[in-house]
């Protein structure tokens, strides 16, 4: 190992641990997760977020209503915290629950399945055995049980999927990506890139080219690590660089020449989680003496050394649909969040089984001008989150997005998604499908249709829950005919947690 790479990793590493570590114990228990169960039957729509309880889950013959696609064959892979309770205590937030990975096949003659397991991180395998919470999550600080060598101890593995030949990866922002079987979704174990590369964090955001490249990154503090994988799942290359410090870094944008990064002007008051706060509560917005703009980092793809950083007003930025570059021009197709406290807020009231009203998200898109350093702004009006593209344009100009929206009168009085709705960015028209108020809508990923290579010719897929029937459902539409409604739905028996994001397979 290059001693310069050893010592990169051991600065990265220390930066984590000293997120990790916490305090000593007294101070953790000041701030314990939520005794009780929340009060969730006053919330049918908040039920799934009861989570389970380390069982997994299968079906083997899910009712299809409507006639499913005959080219629509694979699998369709989700991840989202699914167990939120132990011993009587809750975990305070929704972004803590242990990862819960589902597998809808659909073998494209109207036959369907699913199954859903837990990742069997060492967090989880260690707080199965033991009946409780041994360590401290991302919004509840938890006085720990077991030592805290770095984010890997921490790691629920619960956010996004990514899927590699023969592989497929539970991947969480703070930590390694766990390896799983695509078939039967048992766990093979944490993945390191490179021996050097071993514990540090690859976000749930990776960005995969049509030529099957994969980016990804991973943020501690002020410390950015890169990655370069290819269509194998192969590191190519991989870099430590110092960056603007910012408390948190959830997604990126790929474009056919750079790597551009979004830090909200959040940072994390480390007295405070010495002190015994969750890292949530100690996140600072716009602090005094801090940054007050958002600072936008260009990173060049062909030599990750070359950066710029641009400034705009202050905004929190989750998700990114895409983008791409035209020479000194770069154009992001993304959701523009609510500030960091007012959305945290309200992810921590829902994970207690309250609700308190919806904070506006709004698609846009945000030019910038390298030349200038200037940038322009174009915002709409509907509420969105979990934007999408077809997979076969990242990187490059599209015309197409995707995303579920709160489209119904009173959308703020109600929790998620009621609608699905279809961006036309070259024309800045738009078609939606409402489901109605007994539904809450998930991400719907775009599948293309066999043989076919124009943007936007294929179906979306994606779940939801049914509060009326308590049941959870997957749904399929034609994609340039969102407004037509689905053309078929597959039904379990069952109600599942709410996830967060997913990746189909065809095959």
């Amino acid at each position: 190992m290059h001693p310069a790479a050893l010592l990169s990793r051991r600065r990265f590493l220390a930066a984590g641990a000293a997120l990790a570590a916490g305090p000593a114990i007294p101070s953790w228990a000041a701030s314990p997760a939520w005794r009780a169960a929340a009060p969730f039957g006053d919330h049918p729509a908040l039920a799934p977020l009861r989570g389970l309880h380390g069982q997994d889950m299968a079906c083997e013959a899910p009712a299809i209503v409507g006639r499913w696609p005959a080219g629509l064959r694979g699998t369709l892979y989700r991840n989202g915290p699914g167990l939120m309770e132990r011993a009587g205590q809750r975990y305070r937030h929704w972004f803590d629950g242990d990862g819960l990975v589902q597998a809808w096949r659909f073998d494209g003659q109207g036959g369907a399945s699913h199954r859903a397991r837990f990742v069997q991180t060492a967090k989880f395998r260690a707080e199965q055995a033991a009946g409780e919470f041994l360590v401290p999550a991302f919004g509840t600080a938890i006085a720990p049980k077991r030592p805290l060598r770095g984010p890997d101890d921490m790691n629920v593995a619960n956010t996004s999927v990514l899927a590699l030949p023969g592989r497929l990866l539970a991947l969480w922002e703070g930590g390694s990506a766990h390896d799983l079987d695509p078939d039967t979704l048992a766990t093979r174990g944490p993945v390191a890139w490179a021996p050097e590369l071993t514990g540090m964090p690859f976000s749930a955001h990776p960005k995969v080219e049509p030529d099957g490249t994969v980016w990804n990154f991973g943020t501690a503090h002020d410390k950015l690590v890169l990655y370069q994988l290819d269509a194998a799942g192969a590191l190519r290359r991989h870099a430590v660089t110092a960056m603007p410090p910012c408390a948190m870094v959830h997604d990126f944008v790929v474009t056919a020449r750079f790597l551009v990064f979004l830090l909200a002007p959040l940072t994390l008051d480390m007295a405070a989680v010495r002190g015994g706060a969750a890292f949530t509560d100690a996140m600072r917005w716009q602090p005094a003496g801090g940054p007050q703009a958002t600072r936008v980092l260009v990173v060049d793809k062909a030599d990750f050394q070359r950066q710029r950083v641009l400034e705009v007003p202050a905004c929190m930025v989750f998700h990114f649909a895409n983008g791409w570059d035209d020479g000194d021009l770069i154009t992001l197709d993304l959701v523009r969040a609510a500030d960091y406290p007012r959305l945290d807020a309200r992810l921590q009231d829902v994970a207690r089984g309250e609700f308190h009203g919806s904070e506006p998200s709004r698609p846009a898109l945000l030019q910038l001008d390298l030349r200038t350093s200037g940038h322009r702004w174009t915002v709409g009006e509907a509420s969105v989150e979990f934007p999408v593209v077809d997979r076969r344009v990242v990187a490059r100009r599209h015309r197409h997005t995707w995303c579920p929206a709160a489209l119904s009168a009173g959308y703020e009085r109600r929790f998620g998604f009621d609608s699905l709705l279809a961006l036309d960015r070259e024309r800045g028209t738009q078609q939606a499908f409402t489901f109605g108020p007994q539904a809450v809508v998930e991400e719907h990923v775009f599948v293309p249709r066999p043989g076919s290579t124009a943007e936007g010719d294929g179906w979306l897929l994606g779940t939801g829950y049914d509060i009326t029937r308590r049941r959870s459902f997957a749904s399929v539409f034609e994609a340039r005919a969102l407004a037509d409604g689905p053309v078929a739905v597959a039904w379990l028996p069952y109600a599942l947690p709410y996830g967060f994001h997913g990746q189909f397979v065809a095959g």
